[in-house]
C-alpha cells in the first residue's frame, strides 16, 4: 500500500512561511493525484490544494490561493506544499492525501484514498 508521510510543520509568527513536505513510499506522482488538506479543531477537513499527475493540473482553494503553492519532484516521490504569508487562520494539521485513477485534481477529502499522519502548523504571535 503507498504510504505517505508529511514534516516540515511548526510554529510560525503570522506573515511567516513555511514548507511542507509530503513523501510517498512508491514512485507515484505520474499517476496519482495528491492533495493537501487541513482540519483545524472541531472544524471539518477542508481542501488546500493539489497537484495531478500530469504537470501544470493544480487546484488551489481561494482562501489560499495567492499565498501557497503546490509543487512536486516525482524523482523524490515528494510534494511540497510552500506556504508564504501565513495567518493565524492557516492553524491546522494539514495531511497529504493521494488519489489513484483520477485525471483530475479535486479539493474534496473524500475522493482521496491514501492519507497521511498530518503535521501540525500553528501560526500565531
Amino acid at each position: 500500500q503507498v504510504q505517505l508521510v508529511e514534516s516540515g510543520g511548526g510554529s510560525v509568527q503570522p506573515g511567516g512561511s513555511l514548507t511542507l513536505s509530503c513523501e510517498a513510499s512508491e514512485f507515484i506522482l505520474d499517476t496519482y493525484t495528491v492533495g493537501w488538506f487541513r482540519q483545524a479543531p472541531g472544524k471539518e477537513r477542508e481542501g488546500v490544494s493539489c497537484i495531478g499527475p500530469i504537470e501544470g493540473t493544480i487546484s488551489t482553494a481561494y482562501s489560499v490561493k495567492g499565498r501557497f503553492t503546490i509543487s512536486k519532484d516525482n524523482t523524490k516521490n515528494t510534494v511540497y506544499l510552500h506556504m508564504n504569508s501565513l495567518k493565524p487562520e492557516d492553524t491546522a494539521v494539514y495531511y497529504c492525501a493521494a488519489l489513484y485513477g483520477s485525471n483530475w485534481c479535486p479539493l474534496t477529502p473524500t475522493w482521496f484514498q491514501e492519507w497521511g499522519q498530518g503535521t501540525e502548523v500553528t501560526v500565531s504571535s
